[in-house]
């Protein structure tokens, strides 16, 4: 064997130790500007140290939720390739419906189940009457779906007017909780810690939990196979004896009832008032985009960046919060065009 076969002994770091060492410091860096008591300079650089952790609390939180809309979304959009651009109206139908149960039960559980179910047997309806009668046709479909969103905003400016409401969470949702966030240090000495609204928490908590359910049904269970060989090869999954067309109206429903879902969870975290299907469909859109189609992971880190991006921009650029949006999109799609954890194609 020549010298030039043999293996290097070289010292040095590789890609993937590179790559662990910078996620490392970037952790310890997140962790210092969280848990530390932050000198004057930096809290006269980011306004204040309560100010920056609030933005990225909320910025997770909203994630969370963008993610619990955006998780529906995946699985029409980026597994089954149905281009569903009525599903922010999905999400605002569920809010409203959740809105009416919990007024008239004063039953929050019940508003956010009767939201879901409700959704999925209206997703179930669209994609047996509608949907599976444009398969392949993206175009059609997409028109569509435009015309659907156009129709039921209009229903719901009828129904329930142009009014802002606010679903009420029960009383042990309600309230602060407090962080082992530092935020100020009192002259006496005592510290000042941060509190942060509990339901924003439980939002959180819902969104990983759902997430890890659907990568876990994908990924771990017989359907999720069957639901990823009909969408790289229908035809043989079909004649494998598996009833395709069920298979896919029921993942539509579930589709549907997440968006049902997540419509009562942010109407109680937010408000629900018209306009907001088309911004929950626009931040679907780009969280599917940014993360890759077909993804939950994928989603997931969408809709942390996007939810974060959001709300650093309204604290630190108000005027041009709302482009970091667009600036993260356009980056994303040029340095990976499939997104963050998507499959080349």
């Amino acid at each position: 064997m020549s010298l030039t076969d043999q293996p290097s002994t070289t010292p040095g770091f590789s890609r993937r130790q590179a790559w662990g060492l910078f996620w490392l410091l970037a952790a310890a860096l997140v962790a210092w500007l969280i848990f530390a008591v932050w000198p004057d300079w930096l809290n006269a650089a980011l306004v204040s140290k309560k100010a920056f952790v609030s933005a990225v609390l909320n910025g997770i939180t909203l994630g969370g939720l963008y993610f619990l809309v955006a998780s529906g979304f995946t699985l029409v959009f980026g597994l089954m390739r149905n281009v569903n651009l009525a599903h922010g109206s999905l999400y605002l139908l569920g809010a409203y419906i959740g809105y009416e149960v919990v007024s008239r039960t004063e039953s929050w559980l019940l508003g956010v189940a009767a939201g879901f179910v409700a959704l999925a047997v209206i997703g179930l309806v669209m994609q047996v009457a509608v949907f599976r009668r444009l398969e392949g046709d993206d175009l059609r479909q997409a028109l569509v779906a435009i015309g659907i969103s156009i129709v039921a905003a209009d229903l719901m400016l009828a129904v329930w007017t142009g009014a802002t409401y606010q679903i009420g969470i029960p009383e042990w949702l309600d309230g602060a909780v407090t962080l082992p966030v530092i935020t100020a240090v009192r002259s006496n000495g005592s510290t000042v810690f941060l509190t942060y609204p509990f339901y924003r928490l439980v939002v959180l908590a819902a969104a990983v939990a759902i997430g890890i359910g659907l990568w876990l049904m994908l990924n771990r269970t017989r359907v999720g196979m069957m639901i990823r060989a009909g969408v790289d090869d229908r035809a043989m999954l079909s004649a494998s004896g598996v009833n395709v067309h069920v298979l896919f109206a029921v993942v539509f429903a579930i589709g549907a009832g997440l968006a049902g879902f997540a419509g009562v969870v942010g109407g109680s975290a937010l408000s629900v008032a018209p306009g907001e299907d088309v911004r929950y469909l626009l931040a679907s859109l780009v969280v599917v985009i940014v993360g890759g189609m077909g993804s939950i992971p994928g989603a997931a880190i969408g809709a942390l960046l996007i939810g974060l991006a959001e709300q650093l921009g309204l604290v630190y650029f108000p005027t041009y919060g709302i482009v970091l949006t667009f600036v993260i999109m356009v980056v994303v799609l040029a340095v990976r065009p499939q997104g963050i954890m998507g499959r080349p194609r």
